[in-house]
């Protein structure tokens, strides 16, 4: 039956003439056992590209957490660093405003200016440098 009152149109195919033959049986399954043969194959290629991808995600994550930790590590040694260098500098401003000592002062203020003016990041250098040596596995870290 139509759906909605509309004709569907079709071809009748004929038969082939004559009765299939035992061999086009055959050469069509030996075409189904090929098809199946390389879908096997691609499907072992590809699993193998994949546990690639997996084994090579995990070395990059594992090298990440390692650069991470490493960064981490020298910036909070860095920081705490300056911490301390700063609340050092500010005493001793305190310590020149109280005393009325105005080259206590001066020195003080310089000295807070000059570290305030370096950046931890430009000890690091060239970032690419930092890739490289995190790529080799005898580098030493000496922080």
């Amino acid at each position: 039956m139509s759906e909605g009152g509309k004709i569907h149109e079709a071809t009748v195919v004929k038969p082939t003439k004559g009765p299939i033959q035992a061999l086009d049986g055959f050469a069509a399954l030996n075409e189904i056992v090929d098809a199946a043969r390389e879908c096997v194959v691609v499907h072992s290629v590809e699993r193998s590209k994949r546990k690639k991808i997996e084994a090579y995600e995990v070395t990059e994550v594992a090298r990440i957490k390692a650069a991470e930790n490493l960064l981490r590590g020298y910036f909070e040694q860095v920081f705490a660093e300056r911490r301390a260098n700063f609340g050092e500098l500010f005493s001793r401003l305190d310590q020149g405003m109280e005393q009325g000592n105005g080259e206590v002062i001066s020195a003080a203020l310089r000295s807070i200016v000059d570290v305030a003016r370096t950046s931890p990041l430009a000890d690091l250098g060239d970032l690419s440098q930092i890739r490289v040596a995190l790529d080799d596995p005898d580098q030493v870290w000496d922080l």
